[in-house]
């Protein structure tokens, strides 16, 4: 049975939910299902809520209640929704261990052990579980080196902003 591919998108660049997305896209136009399920961002209203418009094969699940970003709650708010941020990574082992979709994008699990809400081994853990041929893509600002042996490529998104636009003078 082929070995599953495993593959980060990290960096402190805009850009990388949309990136992810984009290589969704490109899987359900190759008839493969699409679960996406989206981490620390709350139950606002962004940029994939498009897609439940679409007869596309994805699935998109968020189960934070709060309607804020987890870094904008309150201490007492944070550990409330950590047991729905808990529910979603249990949510994202019976995807894997059923095989329940040919792509799992896990947007943001990677910022869950920096908030105390996953160690980098539960996430670990999980990634081992497939046996299967599914793609995981998992996003967020840093890729733990202790993730690293389970990853089989990784993209940096980063952002340069530029103060001036430079003009070729001798072009004008």
């Amino acid at each position: 049975m082929k070995k599953g591919f495993i593959e980060v998108i990290c960096g402190d660049g805009k850009g990388k939910t949309s990136l992810a997305l984009g290589q969704s896209l490109r899987a359900c136009a190759k008839q493969k299902s699409v679960i996406i399920i989206q981490f620390l961002k709350g139950k606002e209203k962004g940029e994939l809520s498009w897609l439940a418009g679409t007869e596309l094969d994805i699935k998109f699940f968020r189960f934070e209640k709060s309607e804020q970003y987890f870094e904008e709650l309150t201490q007492q708010e944070k550990e409330e929704q950590k047991e729905n941020i808990r529910n979603g990574l249990n949510y994202a082992r019976k995807v894997i261990a059923t095989h329940e979709c040919d792509v799992l994008l896990l947007d943001e699990i990677l910022g869950l052990p920096q908030h105390g809400i996953a160690t980098c081994e539960e996430i670990n853990e999980i990634l081992r579980i497939n046996k299967s041929d599914m793609q995981i893509i998992l996003t967020g600002l840093r890729l733990p080196e202790e993730m690293r042996e389970y990853v089989d490529a990784v993209t940096t998104v980063n952002t340069e902003y530029l103060s001036e636009i430079c003009v070729d003078k001798e072009s004008e």
